[in-house]
């Protein structure tokens, strides 16, 4: 009989924890308890990726009807019913979080409603005061949004509030230039709000291929989105207040209104923190001021590490607060684990899922199993999506000499359609050795395309290879196997 509760305790009811928790339940007979302080499910099914693909179908039919026209249909433009689309929104992610409440049950997985902190090596106190042993514990936590350190900005949201918005704001401005940012960004703008987005870069999406993210922006800007590169926020408050603010300040009446004025202040700043609409009053670092009704942080996220005992009992952090691990996901703790954004290594759900089988191989089925982080694809969804794998140019030339193939165009769905949007086709290739070392693409459904491009790419395919495949026509896709000639060489 064992001495402890559980052979596995796992914190944290994401989808890498949930993965783990019912594997090692299910198909290695382990005893496994598992903590969720909130909904089950986790960033990607609550809070991120789901709710965050659907707002992207929905954006994507503003401008359906203008080309539907173009084909022939009498098809007028409509309305977005915002209050309609969020009650089935939320319908969806009740479905969803229901079925991972469902495979955890039905995996035999004990299943506690309560925050989890770890009291040592082998122990975890539950917030419900219960408090559980476990020979082996995985962290599994996640990240989270955070605000900059400026004042007032509590007024704003971050990416976690969209989806509990009452009502789309008219105007929104976006701070931030990263995939968050920009994503939301589009979806905004398509679901009719108008859109203002400030990031202190030179250009968006950085670390992705300059190429690709140069379009991306093109398209944004021509979208209607208002873009300000090489900007940032530096002061905010509640338009109310600034003006009441003046009010006290010019008027000779201030001290007799002082009272009720202040007690106004307070009223709508309470209001501005349950999240009620702004107006929210900015000033940028180009000296512009101006009044949006919105403002959203999307200004990275942070490993959920914080209050849990982790470095008391032994386990590192980085800098950036998420947990240190070695190839295995283990700690310096030998029995305590951690997997996915907690860890800060590649803050995507489907990487999170396979470090948590590869902690299941390794613990449970004595096949020591290190999670292979190279080579993966991953996607972009603004309007056009980015799909990449594999090294951006600018990465390749330090590993030169490489061939670049690319090409950008119109194609036959849009041009017919009188249309300006681009798509672009990109492949990095080594001179030496011919193998694709990363595929750039800028396109309509282009994560759809990537992704098997993505096994190519991780198979080591050359670009000889990719020539004698024959192409599919008439399609977009076709030009990633019809590209003959070098556009250049680095």
């Amino acid at each position: 009989m064992s001495d402890f509760d559980f052979d596995l305790f796992v914190i944290g009811g994401g989808s890498g924890g949930v993965r783990a928790a019912r594997v090692a339940a299910s198909e290695h007979g382990v005893k496994v308890g598992l903590a969720e302080e909130d909904r089950y499910g986790g960033t990607c099914v609550i809070r991120g990726c789901v709710p965050k693909k659907l707002m992207v179908f929905a954006s994507g039919y503003s401008g359906m009807a203008d080309e539907a026209q173009a084909y022939g249909w009498d098809i007028k433009p409509g309305t977005f019913d915002w209050h309609s689309f969020r009650k089935r929104l939320h319908g969806e992610l009740d479905r969803l979080e229901a079925v991972y409440r469902k495979l955890l049950s039905g995996s035999g997985v004990e299943t506690f409603d309560a925050r989890a902190k770890i009291k040592d090596a082998h122990t975890v106190e539950l917030s419900n005061g219960e408090v559980k042993t476990a020979k082996h514990i995985l962290v599994a936590t996640g990240g989270r949004p955070v605000r900059p350190d400026l004042p007032n900005a509590d007024l704003g949201i971050v990416s976690d509030d969209i989806f509990h918005l009452e009502k789309l704001p008219k105007s929104i401005l976006i701070i931030g230039g990263g995939y968050i940012a920009c994503e939301f960004a589009c979806i905004l703008q398509g679901l009719g709000v108008e859109v203002t987005q400030y990031y202190r870069g030179a250009q968006i999406l950085r670390g992705f291929d300059d190429e690709a993210r140069g379009l991306v922006a093109e398209s944004m800007r021509e979208s209607g989105i208002d873009i300000h590169c090489g900007t940032n926020i530096v002061e905010m408050a509640l338009e109310v207040d600034r003006g009441n603010a003046d009010a006290l300040s010019n008027s000779d009446a201030a001290m007799g209104a002082t009272v009720n004025q202040a007690g106004e202040l307070n009223r709508h700043n309470a209001a501005a923190r349950e999240g009620s609409q702004g107006p929210i009053w900015v000033k940028s670092t180009n000296g512009n001021e101006k009044v949006f009704d919105t403002v959203l942080f999307a200004t990275g996220r942070t490993p959920m590490t914080d209050d849990m005992g982790l470095e008391d009992v032994g386990v590192s952090l980085g800098r950036g607060n998420e947990i240190e691990v070695n190839e295995y996901s283990q700690t310096g703790v030998p029995s305590i684990y951690a997997i996915g954004d907690v860890t800060n290594r590649v803050n995507l759900t489907p990487v999170a899922i396979r470090e948590g089988m590869a902690f299941v191989e390794t613990v449970f089925a004595g096949n020591p199993t290190a999670v292979d982080h190279d080579l993966i694809p991953s996607a972009v969804f603004t309007q056009p999506e980015m799909g990449t794998v594999g090294l951006t140019e600018e990465q390749a030339r330090d590993a030169g000499p490489v061939e670049i193939y690319a090409t950008s165009f119109r194609p036959m769905q849009t041009a017919f359609a009188e249309q300006n949007q681009r798509v672009m086709m990109k492949l990095i290739v080594c001179e030496d050795t011919r193998v694709v070392l990363g595929c750039h693409i800028v396109a309509p459904n282009a994560g759809e395309l990537i992704q098997m491009v993505g096994i190519a790419v991780k198979a080591r395919l050359t670009k000889e290879q990719f020539d004698v495949t024959c192409a599919v026509h008439p399609t977009m896709s076709e030009e990633l196997v019809t590209m003959r000639t070098p556009t250049r060489t680095a």
